[in-house]
């Protein structure tokens, strides 16, 4: 089980992001949720055979000074990653600082090894044309402040997709056979005659992998399709439908459809001369394959 502690100042937003990825909420009805007593621990599970322990830590001064003060500082320990949310806004920025970087070190000391990933949350209260060097200015800050570890920052909102482009490669650094993964992908890409194929995680719909043969300028479309796929699926809930997709343009079809249990995969597709029913058949010829995949956590 990998260890992944969530943490940042109270109402900066740690529980919202945690609800809309791994609970299925959607952003509107964030507003109802209360703020996080001391720790809630949830276990999720993930690509079948991966589960992950998240630790929501409430943000109050008083709960950070217990962390702190706690004798063994168990919090700290054996954890795998380290997510922290700062509230872009926020009018105490310098005690953030404090919290965080007081953190880090009982990471440096009880889990070296931890990944860092610092998420500027709350963008979408930015004006737009000013987002980009908001950002820039914060994670050259954190990138010094951090120092000796090396951390990934990114700026996050619940209300677009950059919220999944974030979660997508925090857990991306978790799975223990993602290089056999993406290898296999690309291989599959080739033998389908695929412009391009995404691997989604089938609960949550972060993307695991991707592979091309064609490069596409739109760096966020698999994040924009989560978002998308996702709220398709929440608003479908109640009603039978269809657990595959096919989507036709004018120069492309996009196949959307189940891979294994934990898996979904997006296969576009611009070549007329490769019909439906044969990308069909490569998708259910590669089920076992992929399934296979999932349970193995060192593949040579």
């Amino acid at each position: 089980m990998k260890k992944v502690l969530l943490m940042g100042k109270g109402g900066a937003g740690k529980t919202s992001m945690r609800s809309i990825i791994f609970q299925n909420n959607v952003a509107r009805k964030t507003r109802e949720l209360g703020p996080t007593v001391s720790i809630e621990s949830s276990e999720v599970q993930f690509l079948g055979t991966m589960s992950l322990n998240l630790w929501d830590c409430g943000g109050q001064d008083v709960y950070f000074n217990n962390y702190f003060a706690t004798p063994n500082h168990h919090i700290f320990k054996n954890v795998e990653v380290l997510v922290y949310v700062f509230d872009v806004i926020s009018a105490e920025f310098d005690k953030d600082i404090h919290f965080y970087q007081t953190c880090l070190e009982y990471i440096l000391t009880y889990s070296p090894n931890a990944k860092v990933f610092c998420l500027i949350h709350k963008m979408d209260l930015i004006q737009e044309e000013g987002r980009d060097k908001v950002f820039i200015d914060h994670r050259k800050n954190l990138q010094v402040l951090s120092e000796p570890i090396q951390i990934q920052a990114f700026q996050t909102s619940i209300w677009d997709e950059t919220l999944y482009a974030a979660w997508a490669q925090i857990i991306h650094c978790l799975i223990p056979n993602i290089t056999a993964l993406e290898r296999n992908l690309t291989n599959f890409c080739k033998l389908c005659g695929a412009d391009e194929v995404v691997l989604f995680e089938r609960t949550t719909f972060l993307v695991i992998a991707n592979a091309a043969t064609v490069q596409h300028p739109d760096m966020h479309r698999f994040e924009k399709l989560s978002n998308i796929i996702k709220q398709f699926n929440l608003s479908a809930r109640q009603q039978s439908h269809s657990k595959s997709m096919m989507i036709r343009g004018s120069s492309f079809t996009a196949f959307i459809d189940i891979l294994t249990r934990s898996t979904c995969v997006m296969i576009i597709i611009s070549d007329p001369d490769i019909t439906p029913a044969a990308t069909q058949m490569n998708i259910a010829a590669a089920r076992a394959h992929f399934e296979k995949l999932e349970t193995m956590h060192k593949i040579v």
